[in-house]
């Protein structure tokens, strides 16, 4: 397990709840791409992979914490997406 690992997960999860609670609030897609959050989900799937496949460890987890946060951003995307077409 390296520790340059761990922190770079726990910087970059830092920032998806904050992005969560936007979406959520804001009711927008401004300022999101989809195309980025799946970029992202595929990054964290390959992190889980390697994991499974070569060297599992603890660290599994907030590649698996981070996919979920991005998960919920991206939905969010997609509702907030659909309430904009749906106004027009």
């Amino acid at each position: 397990m390296s520790i340059f690992e761990v922190l770079m997960l726990i910087c970059f999860g830092a920032a998806w709840p904050f992005s969560i609670y936007k979406s959520y609030v804001s009711r927008s897609v401004q300022g999101k791409s989809a195309f980025f959050l799946i970029i992202v989900l595929l990054g964290y799937v390959a992190g889980i992979l390697h994991k499974l496949f070569y060297r599992y460890d603890m660290v599994i987890y907030l590649y698996i914490l981070n996919f979920f946060m991005v998960s919920a951003d991206f939905v969010l995307y997609l509702r907030n997406s659909r309430m904009i077409h749906s106004h027009n």
